[in-house]
């Protein structure tokens, strides 16, 4: 049952980085130019080494990767973009200040992620493969990283 629960666990978290990469798509296409741009494409390659760390550890576990759970949290990101599309239809500050709040939850929910692993490595020999300390603070970072501009668009969207 255990294989069954990292199984799971992993995979939500691999869906959750097609949503993070989706989104980052779309902002780096709206964002092209500037400050934006290169933050965003900064953030994108980023989130798609981690995607790339998880999916390391998922090949070492031998655990397949959910097709199903990718197709879905792909679907659940099209719906997000419908709704920031009708939140703010002229995509101004608003819609931008809500896919960094997106943003910023989701990287705290893959920081979430290492550390749970952190945990049960210590009990698992399987799972010491990741230098999850590395990885902790590189979502920290990005956490932050987004979270700075988030609270700026903050005072633009809101207001």
């Amino acid at each position: 049952m255990a294989d069954e629960y990292i199984a799971t666990y992993l995979n939500d978290h691999l869906a959750g980085s097609v949503v993070a990469l989706e989104l980052l798509d779309h902002l780096q296409a709206t964002h092209s130019e500037g400050e934006l741009g290169t933050f965003f494409t900064q953030l994108r390659a980023d989130i798609a080494a981690d995607r790339d760390e998880l999916q390391g550890l998922m090949e070492h576990l031998d655990i397949a990767e959910s097709r199903t759970r990718k197709a879905s949290a792909w679907l659940a990101e099209k719906v997000t973009e419908l709704k920031l599309r009708f939140d703010d239809p002229e995509d101004r500050s608003f819609r931008l200040f809500e896919s960094l709040e997106a943003l910023s939850l989701g990287i705290e929910g893959k920081r979430s992620l290492w550390i749970a692993l952190t945990a049960a490595a210590e009990k698992s020999p399987s799972l010491r493969i990741l230098d999850y300390g590395r990885l902790i603070q590189r979502a920290q970072n990005q956490r932050d990283r987004v979270e700075n501009l988030r609270i700026e668009t903050a005072k633009k969207a809101l207001i």
